[in-house]
C-alpha cells in the first residue's frame, strides 16, 4: 500500500501531463489535433513560466521521432512507443493502454519517489492510464476530458458514428476515481453530473483562456493582402477539423441561401474554409469540396491548410464572420480567438459556445443547424460588425491562459491536501468500485 505524502505548501514541484492520442507538438487543425492541444502547450508553459516542470507523455507515431523534446523551457514531451508507430486509429488505442502505461510507470521508477507530485490527464484514454499511475504513485489525478461521449451522442451529426459503449465505461471509471474533474464551463460540469454522476464537490469549472498578444486586433488591409483578398470583399471563414461534428457544411449551405436571397453579393462573398480533413471525415476527404460544386459556390470557396498561430491570426483579422456551426463543442477556442482578433462569430448555441460567444455582443448565437438560420446570423452580424467587433475584443479579453493556470494550480494543491488528509482506501476497494458504477453490474461484497 502506498504511504501518502504530507502535503506540501505552495505550489507542485513537477507534473505528469498524459495526453495519449495526440501531442501538443502536432499542427491543431488535423488529425485528431484541435483545441487539446492548444490547451495543453499554453497550459504547459505557463506552469512552467511559474517554476513547475511539465512533463507530457504522447504516444509516437513515427519511428523518426525523439523520445524527449523540450518543448519550451520547463516543458519536456516524452514520446512513448505503444502499437505500430503509423495506421492506428484513435478507436484502437485502448489496445494500447497497457503498453503505454508501463512506459509512464517506467520512467517515474528511474527516479527517487515522488517525482512528481500531479498527474493531469487528457481526454479518457490518458484519464484510464492516469488512474493506475494516481494509485501506484499516491497523488492527485486531475482529469479534463475534453469531450464526452454521452454529450456527443446525443447531438450526432448526420453520417457520424456514435461513440462506442466501450469509450463510455471507461469515461465512467475516469469521472469515479479522478481527484478533480476539470470542466470547461458551467453547462459541462452540470453534464458530468447529469450523465456521469461526478461530484460537484470534485468537478471544477475553469474556463480555457486565449493568447491576447497573439489573437490581438491588427492592421486588416494587411490581413486581407497576406490572405490574398481584395479589401471590400465579404470573408466568411471556417476553423476547425474538417468532419461532420465541425459541421462546415452548414456554413457552406448558408453562403448559397445569401447568394439565393442577393445575387449581387456574388462578386464578393468569399468562403475560407483552414483546416483538413478528421475523424469520420476522412471517409470522404473531398466531400466539402464536392458539396461546394453541387452548391455551385465551388469558385467562391478557399480551402486552406492548417495554419500556425500566427498566420491564423491573419485570416481572423481578415474575415469580416466566422462561423462556428459545430454539433458539440465542450468550449470553442476558434471562436474566443476569433474575437479577440475582433472578428465577430456566429455560432451554434450548443456546449460551451454560448460561454465563449455572447450572444448580441460579441457575436450570434444560433439555435439548430439550419442553414437559413445561420445565413440570417451572418447578415444581422455584417449589419452590425463595427458594434459587434468592439464587443468581441471586450468579451474575449475576459479570458486568459494566465487565470486558467492560476485556477488549474489551486485545483492541484488542493486535491494534494485532500489526499494526504485521506486515509487511503483497500485495494479491492479502489479496483472494484468503477464497476459498481456501471449499469447491470454486480460485484460481490
Amino acid at each position: 500500500m502506498p504511504v501518502r505524502r504530507l502535503p506540501r505548501s505552495g505550489m507542485p514541484r513537477r507534473v505528469a501531463t498524459l495526453s495519449v492520442h495526440t501531442s501538443p507538438l502536432d499542427q491543431p487543425g488535423a488529425g485528431d489535433a484541435g483545441g487539446m492541444n492548444v490547451y495543453i502547450v499554453e497550459v504547459s508553459r505557463r506552469l512552467a513560466a511559474r517554476g513547475i516542470e511539465v512533463e507530457v507523455f504522447t504516444r509516437a507515431t513515427s519511428s523518426d521521432l525523439p523520445p524527449v523534446v523540450e518543448m519550451s523551457p520547463g516543458v519536456t514531451v516524452r514520446h512513448v512507443s505503444a502499437g505500430p508507430f503509423e495506421g492506428l486509429g484513435k478507436d484502437e488505442l485502448p489496445a494500447q493502454l497497457c503498453a503505454f502505461t508501463a512506459a509512464v510507470l517506467r520512467e517515474e521508477a528511474q527516479h527517487e519517489p515522488g517525482y512528481y507530485d500531479v498527474v493531469h490527464s487528457h481526454y479518457w484514454l490518458s484519464g484510464q492510464v492516469g488512474w493506475l499511475a494516481r494509485d501506484r504513485w499516491s497523488v492527485p489525478l486531475i482529469h479534463t476530458a475534453h469531450t464526452l461521449a454521452k454529450v456527443k451522442n446525443e447531438a450526432l451529426a448526420d453520417g457520424d458514428r456514435p461513440e462506442p459503449r466501450s469509450r463510455v465505461i471507461g469515461e465512467q471509471q475516469v469521472v469515479d476515481e479522478a481527484d478533480r474533474l476539470i470542466a470547461n464551463t458551467d453547462e459541462e460540469a452540470r453534464q458530468l453530473v447529469r450523465h456521469y454522476g461526478a461530484d460537484p464537490a470534485r468537478t471544477l469549472v475553469v474556463p480555457p483562456g486565449v493568447d491576447l498578444d497573439r489573437f490581438a486586433p491588427g492592421d486588416r488591409a494587411a490581413a486581407r493582402r497576406a490572405v490574398g483578398v481584395p479589401d471590400d470583399d465579404v470573408v466568411l471563414l471556417f476553423v476547425g477539423r474538417i468532419q461532420p461534428l465541425k459541421a462546415p457544411d452548414v456554413l457552406l449551405s448558408a453562403a448559397a441561401r445569401l447568394l439565393a436571397d442577393d445575387p449581387m453579393l456574388r462578386d464578393r462573398l468569399r468562403v475560407h474554409v483552414v483546416g483538413a480533413p478528421s475523424g469520420s471525415g476522412l471517409e470522404a476527404p473531398r466531400q466539402l469540396e464536392q458539396l461546394a460544386a453541387d452548391l455551385g459556390i465551388v469558385d467562391l470557396v478557399r480551402f486552406f491548410p492548417p495554419q500556425p498561430p500566427e498566420r491564423l491570426a491573419e485570416h481572423y483579422r481578415a474575415a469580416d464572420v466566422t462561423v462556428v456551426p459545430s454539433h458539440n463543442e465542450s468550449f470553442g477556442l476558434v471562436a474566443l480567438e476569433a474575437q479577440a482578433c475582433g472578428t465577430p462569430v456566429v455560432a451554434a448555441a450548443v456546449g460551451g459556445l454560448p460561454t465563449a460567444v455572447r450572444d448580441g455582443v460579441s457575436g450570434v448565437l444560433v439555435a439548430g443547424h439550419d442553414p437559413r438560420d445561420y445565413a440570417r446570423s451572418v447578415r444581422e452580424v455584417l449589419a452590425r460588425r463595427e458594434l459587434l467587433s468592439a464587443g468581441a475584443r471586450r468579451h474575449a479579453a475576459r479570458f486568459s491562459w494566465d487565470r486558467t493556470v492560476d485556477s488549474l494550480v489551486a485545483g492541484y494543491v488542493s486535491a494534494a491536501e485532500e489526499m494526504a488528509a485521506t486515509p487511503p482506501r483497500p485495494a479491492r476497494e479502489r479496483l472494484l468500485g468503477p464497476l459498481r458504477a456501471l449499469p447491470g453490474v454486480q460485484v460481490a461484497r
